[in-house]
């Protein structure tokens, strides 16, 4: 198993650094379907029985989507892996060093804090104040249960 690799868990393997990879790619939207292709689109069009026919689709048909769009090949993927390396290594890098204690500290009061205030206001407004009045019913909170078991608010 490669040092990066954490598990596997059937055809897919698990990052130690996963969470990291993921922010990069989505922050740079390295895995929009401008830079991939229509994933979701492409493999319900599929419907591959197995793993390796699903590879084969992939590459057979997938084009980024964008004007004058290129068709995806293996070697733009490890492009697109190098970019997301170099963005990591020198971008991110050099935002982790000039990140300090006192910021780390005010982001999370102000997520906690006052983000959750502004969710909770346009929750009202929008829930009780318009929802109610189109729908001619009254809307309850979901019991907490439901909240974290379903990610049901009401």
């Amino acid at each position: 198993m490669k040092d990066w690799h954490k598990e596997k868990d059937g055809e897919n393997y698990r990052y130690l650094r996963e969470t990291l990879l993921n922010y990069g790619l989505n922050r740079w939207g390295l895995n929009k379907a401008a830079s991939v292709g229509k994933t979701s689109e492409l493999i319900r069009s599929c419907a591959p029985k197995t793993y390796q026919d699903w590879v084969d689709f992939y590459f057979n048909k997938a084009v980024q989507n964008k004007k004058n769009g290129i068709p995806i090949t293996i070697d733009y993927i490890e492009e697109l892996g190098k970019t997301l390396y170099v963005k990591l290594t020198e971008v991110v890098s050099k935002e982790l060093e000039s990140i300090s204690l006192e910021e780390c500290i005010d982001y999370v009061y102000n997520l906690v804090i006052n983000r959750t205030f502004e969710g909770y206001q346009t929750e009202i407004k929008t829930i009780y104040g318009i929802l109610e009045k189109e729908l001619g019913c009254t809307i309850k909170p979901a019991p907490d249960k439901w909240d974290r078991s379903y990610s049901v608010d009401f």
